[in-house]
């Protein structure tokens, strides 16, 4: 029952965040791909992958979807080796974000607009770059927003268990 709910509250966060009007891919889904696997474990990877799913059918379903819903998956599970701290956390989100750079635009590229060629290739890297500044930019705001909450939740969280632990 647990599972459920946290996968409803993910679906309700990648949702929220995805049908908000914002710039071009200034959203907090390569944070919550990254952070949600870290905190909650792995076996949250679906509830991204379904709710990636459910939100692509309601905004319009495309040719890269998959690309997108399998970088998701690799952010998740590249995510438990920056585990440590939170600069490292930062920096794994932020690895996050290349990946899906990488993995989503070699998408784009074997749609074949840009020529089957490494120019081909180049090019759809290149003019995907203003994409790669939003995704940046979001995804450390929003993992340093994660993190903020992170904290305080282990404070507080530590305040109880003495509280708890005195008795």
């Amino acid at each position: 029952m647990n599972y459920l709910k946290i996968s409803i509250g993910i679906f309700i966060l990648l949702a929220t965040s995805r049908f908000v009007p914002h710039p071009p891919n200034f959203t907090s889904l390569l944070a919550l791909s990254f952070y949600v696997p870290v905190l909650l474990g792995r076996r949250f990877i679906p509830s991204l992958i379904i709710s990636f799913a459910i939100t692509d059918i309601l905004i319009g379903y495309h040719s890269l979807t998959h690309w997108t819903w399998g970088s998701v998956f690799l952010i998740g599970l590249i995510s438990n080796y920056f585990n440590k701290n939170y600069t490292l956390r930062i920096l794994g989100s932020i690895s996050g974000v290349f990946l899906f750079f990488t993995v989503s635009n070699f998408g784009v590229w074997t749609l074949g607009g840009y020529g089957y060629d490494f120019n081909g290739l180049t090019l759809c890297y290149t003019l995907a770059i203003p994409f790669l500044g939003y995704n940046l930019i979001s995804t450390l705001i929003f993992s340093i927003l994660i993190e903020i909450i992170y904290y305080i939740y282990q404070l507080k969280f530590k305040k109880i268990n003495k509280i708890f632990l005195k008795n």
